[in-house]
């Protein structure tokens, strides 16, 4: 009996484990966020004997298992080796590596204070490698370890969850850490600004209304008010610091959409962008129910160019620049089917309805709510993230949206488990 506890305490400590380390040294380490995932990895194989015969029923963690494996078949069908290599398995197989951690999490759920030390150090880790590399590498635009244009996404998203932990201020979240997170909020969206990442901005725009609608439903009005003025107040701090180079960006990406509209044939970011999605959509169009495969994409892609059919600047990536886009044009609608189900599966379950959010006394549960918020903004982000450029092109997209998404909601199951556990039988079998 010692033993199988001893055991027991060893596997949730490795969840804990990875549960840190995937948001903590995500960014500001080359590959950070491969270590979490490695950890979860082996402790997943390395527990298969202790893991399968618990881990019926699946419930929720068994769809989202589902959506990583159909996503996973959908890059399988695009590696074609005989093309490309047999590197072109890579993407699928993480895939397929992330299944056995879905099934360990099932049953071994990490700590939260993991996931709040975690992204607290992710966030301030992130906007001190931006400031570095701005302030002191002269660089023009923060990149971290990956590029810029996923840096400040996912820094961008590591400070937003900390702003949720912070204002739902779960138990167990001290001064000190809360210090911790108010910090991750700032930094972690100094590195978004920094990176000049506008996409990442305009995912605000399908984030914020979210975020704050359902944190007003259940926190209250003082709390809410507080976090407004700190809000606003950090704003003014960082438009005050950046804002010669905000304005810069925008101003540009105005002048660059302008001059697209009047004809002008200049590449730019923003005019590529908009050449990619242009041919994306007539291509898909021509073949809605199949799509092109990913190798007829690159070809036909090059075989309109010389005809003069599309800009050439649509040859310099093998993707279209919006992640919906992409997918049509490779698999056709089956294709944008599989990635609605893909965002769709966490949305579902991670929404915060007010049946989820009670405790039995009536008083709403801040740690649900804050697992439950910070997991919709995973989806929620990476859709938003999506519309101007793949996000599941790279690794720290892939990597990130897979496991954040299973450590959260494992964290939040462990713990609604833990409160049906303290309750007396009767209480848990109607709770349950």
């Amino acid at each position: 009996m010692k033993l199988a506890q001893s055991t027991e305490r060893y596997w949730i400590w490795a969840a804990t484990a990875g549960a840190f380390l995937l948001p903590g040294v995500g960014l500001w380490i080359p590959s950070g966020y491969s270590i979490g995932t490695v950890v979860l990895l082996l402790a997943a194989l390395a527990s298969v004997p202790y893991w399968v015969p618990r881990m019926r029923p699946l419930g929720a963690m068994g769809w989202l298992a589902a959506s990583f494996a159909l996503m996973g078949l959908l890059w399988w069908v695009d590696a074609e080796p005989a093309t490309y290599g047999t590197g072109s398995y890579e993407k699928p197989l993480k895939y397929l590596l992330a299944l056995p951690c879905v099934f360990f999490l099932r049953v071994y759920a990490p700590r939260p204070a993991a996931l709040w030390s975690g992204f607290a150090v992710g966030g301030i880790g992130a906007g001190l490698i931006a400031i570095y590399q701005v302030l002191v590498q002269h660089l023009p635009r923060a990149e971290g370890y990956t590029n810029a244009i996923q840096y400040g996404d996912l820094s961008l998203l590591f400070g937003l969850i900390c702003l949720v932990f912070l204002a739902a201020r779960p138990p167990g979240i001290d001064r000190a850490l809360r210090g911790l997170l108010a910090l991750g909020a700032a930094l972690g969206v100094l590195g978004c600004i920094m990176s000049q990442s506008r996409g990442g901005w305009l995912a605000l725009v399908l984030v914020l209304p979210v975020l704050a609608v359902l944190l007003a439903r259940y926190l209250p009005r003082r709390t809410m008010v507080l976090m407004g003025v700190l809000s606003v107040a950090g704003i003014v701090a960082l438009v005050a610091t950046q804002s010669r180079q905000v304005d810069e960006r925008i101003e540009r990406a105005a002048q660059e959409i302008a001059l697209f509209k009047a004809g002008d044939t200049e590449v730019t970011s923003v005019s590529q962008r908009l050449y990619h999605w242009q041919l994306a959509w007539r291509m898909g169009m021509d073949k809605p129910l199949t799509g092109w495969g990913r190798k007829g994409y690159i070809d036909e892609k090059k075989r309109r160019v010389e005809a003069g059919l599309a800009n050439p600047s649509v040859l310099e990536f093998t993707h279209a620049h919006n992640e919906a886009l992409d997918l049509f044009v490779k698999h056709g609608v089956p294709g944008v089917l599989v990635l609605l189900f893909f965002y769709g599966v966490p949305i579902a379950i991670f929404w915060p309805t007010a049946a989820r959010m009670r405790r039995r006394d009536g008083t709403v549960d801040r740690t649900a709510l804050s697992l439950r918020v910070s997991g919709l903004l995973v989806p929620l982000s990476c859709m938003g993230f999506g519309l101007t450029q793949v996000f599941t092109a790279h690794n720290s997209g892939n990597l990130n949206y897979l496991f954040l998404n299973m450590l959260i909601y494992a964290s939040l199951r462990g713990h609604e488990q833990s409160l049906r556990n303290a309750l007396p039988p009767a209480s848990a079998g109607r709770m349950a």
